[in-house]
């Protein structure tokens, strides 16, 4: 599929599919993630309801801010925010199902009542954690947490006509970026509640949500769950763009995202690198598909993983849609096979591959029965040096 990369309508600029791509250069973009939908949890048994499902900690959600509150310039947005969660759930034999970013949304004393004169107030208000889910899947999912619910006092609805899931990347804000730095993203970032822009500030109702820090990766940008009806603060006029940009900005950071890119019922989630991801707690206890998880994690190797591939001809010059998902990746030099491609846009794309093959062999990779596409892998700079410590140290990715 011929996909091109371009800003909205109100962008003078484009965006190509190229190896280097302007988003390098282009500054902070914003991306509507129509891909995902929103589903909201509510209810008293919420948190005990999806700790005991869910790979993550989600115990967090239900403690008290307390003393952490504190004044704000702005009035609309919580003094002290809870930052969104990233978790999945699994199959019991340890399968990826579905993932989802978590977040707690803001409560009424956290905004202004409707005439603007004091804090609003809903002494009967009920918890709530929304998510930010993959759409494609989105009704099986529905079903999914149907049959776990059994009794739990918890509701779960589909509100993605309420609310929409937005993506903020691009080469700035910085990925260290701090109040010096990057003020205003940096106040609506990972754990802050202060929007110096006073952009989200609003008389009560449903606003007061604000941007966060991505809770994988601070280089993948930050992330937001907006009422459908705004546009959520910081993005300029010319700055919103397709959300194709946005699956390059993944794809070269060696993210995958979803049900169809981490394979349904099939994928291992260690292969997947949830746990660099910051998806998975060793420490919570017990959860669904948890037993396999943690013999896996514990035993110390994975020799599979999913990493970012730059599609090439045997010049070095880039192959633009000419590779498809599920084609094979071999090593030509040894005969083996190295992996598979699992996602493609443009000249790049993620696989899952043997890092043995792709360590000792990059150079020679190619795709199975189109031997004039070579396959370049190269290892994310966010890895953890442990996970190839173990395979053959003295090879490097190309």
């Amino acid at each position: 599929m011929n996909r091109v990369l371009s800003f909205s309508k109100h962008c003078n600029r484009a965006i190509h599919h190229r190896c280097e791509t302007q988003l390098q250069t282009a500054g902070p973009v914003a991306s509507l993630i129509k891909s995902r939908s929103v589903i909201r949890f509510r209810g008293p048994d919420t948190v005990k309801f999806l700790q005991g499902l869910l790979t993550n900690d989600i115990r967090k959600f239900g403690e008290p801010i307390g003393d952490k509150t504190a004044n704000l310039p702005t009035p609309n947005v919580p003094a002290t925010s809870v930052p969104p969660i990233y978790a999945a759930l699994l199959t019991p034999q340890g399968r990826f199902l579905y993932d989802f970013f978590l977040y707690k949304p803001p409560t009424s004393d956290t905004k202004l009542n409707r005439t603007g004169t004091g804090p609003a107030s809903e002494p009967n208000e009920p918890f709530e954690l929304f998510a930010d889910v993959d759409a494609s899947v989105l009704d099986e999912l529905l079903t999914t947490f149907t049959k776990y619910r059994l009794r739990s006092k918890v509701e779960i609805d589909n509100v993605a006509g309420e609310f929409s899931c937005w993506q903020r990347y691009g080469s700035g804000p910085p990925e260290s970026s701090s109040d010096v730095e990057e003020p205003e993203a940096a106040s609506v970032g990972w754990g802050a509640g202060e929007d110096g822009a006073a952009m989200s500030s609003s008389r009560g109702g449903n606003l007061g949500w604000q941007w966060f820090r991505d809770p994988r990766l601070a280089c993948l940008g930050f992330r937001g769950i907006f009422p459908s009806n705004i546009i959520p603060p910081l993005i300029e006029a010319d700055k919103e763009t397709d959300e194709q940009n946005y699956l390059m900005w993944r794809i070269e950071k060696g993210v995958a995202e979803g049900s169809t890119e981490i394979t349904k019922g099939e994928a291992m989630p260690l292969e997947y690198n949830l746990v660099g991801l910051n998806a998975i707690s060793f420490d919570k206890g017990c959860y669904v598909g948890q037993e396999l998880i943690a013999r896996t994690h514990h035993r110390g190797v994975i020799r599979k993983r999913i990493v970012p591939l730059r599609f090439q001809d045997n010049d070095g010059n880039e192959v633009v849609n000419k590779v498809i998902p599920g084609s094979e990746v071999i090593n030509t030099a040894s005969g083996k096979k190295a992996g598979l491609v699992t996602t493609a846009l443009g000249c790049r794309g993620l696989g899952l591959l043997r890092l043995e093959e792709a360590l000792k062999g990059s150079a020679a990779l190619s795709i199975k029965g189109q031997e004039g596409v070579k396959v370049v892998a190269t290892k994310p700079d966010w890895w953890p040096s442990d996970w190839v410590q173990d395979l053959q140290q003295h090879t490097a990715f190309a």
